[in-house]
Formats: structure tokens, C-alpha cells, sequence
């Protein structure tokens, strides 16, 4: 059949094949264009009006073929006329509902216009308060107060201990039953502050024994001056003895206040401490060998030897420099004790 031979099966009758491809002898158009399906991101009568300029393709930049508006941005249809700045993504923005621009440095959002008609775009932000600051003002007024009262009980507190170390003074004598009512029992201290009278003596803790031999005798030893030992094994050394340093010296002073001054013990304590300072000079003993290789410490003898430390020349106080002695009655050794050891 020949292009311009009429089609039979046609329903005007056989128009033109050609004639219809091209839009007929009237030039109406194809509903769909030029004669090709819709382009890309196009849907057919979506949002056209009669007389309404073409919409870009999806190959065409953003607001193609539309007038520029305020700051040269494209005006979207259906925006009321309003310029719309775009986004880092390239795409408008659609003002709010209520028909406001959205002006560049506003971070994207729609700004009401001002007295003058003109976007008036947010500054900064002020940062929010944190702490204290952040509450009411009743907050504000019971933290203060709450502040107030730790800090005065914490004053008070130290000025009671604090009266409650220190020497006796005028504070104390008058107001000493209010101080312990503080301090005792949960703040009880042990220690004194500006001590006025500081330890002013040497005390030398001595040791003999009376040794059965071997052959059937008995001898006594010369005085082992124990406290003399520690004080070597002290001496230069950086990191002493716990018990170079205050085993001998603590088990002395829990006797003496144990005891009378007729060296009788009083109560329990004072049994317990005479035999915790015998079986500490009879280690003492062994480990010296004081026995002898056949021997066998049969009974101890425990003194002290108080020296008084010479005050300096510039003071003119006078104290004797005559030794005192403290000497202790003999004590038998429990056989669980002879040889030096505890059993």
C-alpha cells in the first residue's frame, strides 16, 4: 500500500497515514506530545494549566525556562510568586504554610517578614545555661543555702578538733564539755597538736638469763641491750623493720601501763603483757645464742635504762644526766619457749 493511499479500516472514513502521523490537515497535536511517551519525572497534566509555560525536562537545571525572582532564584508554581533559594542539594525549597520565602543564610527554613517587608533572617543562638544558673529562682535561693549551711558546719567542725588537739588554752577551759560533746565518740583523735611536752628521754630496754649448761650448772649472762640492736639495724637503713621499729618499744610501753609501779600487773592486760614481752626477749635470746650450743635458757630478767636528753646550753635548765634504771623480777621460761621458740 502506498503512504498516501487511504486506510479503509479508519474511522473518519480513511484519513492519511501520513497526515495522521503529522496531526491531521487541522495540526492538532498528540495528546502526548511529539509523538513520544512523557520524559522523565514528567506525569501528563500534572499541575499544567492552559497558557502555562512548559515544565523543564529531567535533563534541564532546576527553574529552566522560568522568570528569576527576588536574588535570582527560580519561582516555583504554586508558591505565591515567591523567589525559593536552593538548598546544598541543589533542589527549591517550598516556602511554609504561611507563604513565607526562604531567604539564603537562613539554613533553609521560611523567615516571616519584617515591619519593612523584608525577610528578617535569625542570628545566632544563645547558649542554654547549665549548673546552678539554669534553675528558678526558689531553686536558686535553696542551693544557696543549702551551700551556706555545709560550708559553716564544715567551719565549725574543724575549729572543734582543731581546740580539741591543741594545748590546753583559754577556749578549752571554758567551753571543753561542749568541744568533747563534738568530738566523742565519731571524731575521737589520738594525737596531740603543738605537744608541750615532747618525749625528752632515751629508754633502753635490757635483757639477762640464767642458762642451765650441759653439764649440769647454771650461769648468768651479761645484759643484751636490745633496744642498742635496733636502733644499729634502723640506722642507714632506708626501708626498716616494722619490727626492728616498734616491736620492742610498743611491748615495753603496753607493760608499763599495765602495771604498778611495784611492777604488779593489773587485771588480764596486765598478764598479757608480761607475756608478750618475755617471749619477745627470749627470741631475741635465741637468735643471739645466748644459750651456747649446749645450753638452755632456764629463767629471764627484763630492765630499762632511762637516760635524760641534755637540754640545749642556751636554755639554762638543768636535769640529771644519771642513768635510772627499771629492773623486773625474774621470769621462769615455759618449756614451750626454751630454745627461743614459741610452741
Amino acid at each position: 500500500m502506498d503512504a498516501y493511499d487511504e486506510d479503509p479500516n479508519a474511522p473518519d472514513g480513511g484519513a492519511p497515514i501520513g497526515e495522521a502521523a503529522a496531526g491531521g490537515p487541522s495540526g492538532a497535536r498528540d495528546p502526548l506530545g511529539a509523538g513520544g511517551p512523557p520524559s522523565a519525572g514528567e506525569r501528563p497534566g500534572d499541575g499544567e494549566q492552559s497558557g502555562a509555560p512548559p515544565r523543564p525536562g529531567a535533563g534541564d537545571p532546576p527553574g529552566a525556562g522560568d522568570p528569576p525572582g527576588q536574588g535570582g532564584h527560580p519561582v516555583e508554581p504554586g508558591h505565591g510568586g515567591h523567589s525559593v533559594a536552593p538548598v546544598p542539594d541543589g533542589h527549591p525549597v517550598a516556602p511554609d504554610p504561611d507563604d513565607h520565602p526562604v531567604v539564603p543564610g537562613s539554613g533553609g527554613h521560611s523567615v516571616a517578614p519584617g515591619p519593612d517587608g523584608r525577610p528578617v533572617v535569625p542570628g545566632p543562638r544563645a547558649e542554654a545555661r547549665g549548673g546552678v544558673a539554669a534553675l528558678s529562682t526558689p531553686y536558686r535561693v535553696g542551693a544557696a543555702l543549702a551551700l551556706a549551711v555545709v560550708a559553716v558546719t564544715a567551719c565549725v567542725h574543724l575549729g572543734m578538733v582543731f581546740l580539741h588537739v591543741a594545748p590546753s588554752n583559754t577556749m578549752t577551759k571554758q567551753h571543753g564539755k561542749a568541744v568533747d560533746d563534738w568530738v566523742y565518740p565519731e571524731f575521737e583523735q589520738n594525737w596531740k597538736l603543738f605537744a608541750p611536752n615532747p618525749l625528752q628521754q632515751n629508754i633502753a630496754v635490757q635483757v639477762r638469763a640464767e642458762v642451765a649448761t650441759g653439764a649440769g650448772g647454771l650461769r648468768t649472762t651479761g645484759w643484751y641491750d636490745l633496744s642498742a640492736q635496733d636502733g644499729r639495724a634502723i640506722d642507714g637503713n632506708p626501708v626498716p623493720s616494722h619490727t626492728e621499729q616498734n616491736e620492742l618499744r610498743r611491748a615495753w610501753d603496753f607493760y608499763g601501763a599495765s602495771h604498778t609501779n611495784d611492777n604488779r600487773p593489773a587485771g588480764l592486760r596486765g598478764m598479757l603483757a608480761e607475756q608478750y614481752l618475755r617471749r619477745i626477749v627470749v627470741l631475741r635470746l635465741g637468735r643471739d645464742h645466748a644459750a651456747g650450743p649446749d645450753g638452755v635458757i632456764q629463767r629471764v630478767q627484763v630492765r630499762s635504762r632511762t637516760t635524760n636528753v641534755q637540754p640545749p646550753v642556751w636554755s639554762g635548765e638543768k636535769v640529771p644526766d644519771a642513768p635510772a634504771y627499771r629492773v623486773l623480777p625474774w621470769w621462769t621460761v615455759p618449756s614451750g619457749e626454751l630454745e627461743g621458740g614459741v610452741r
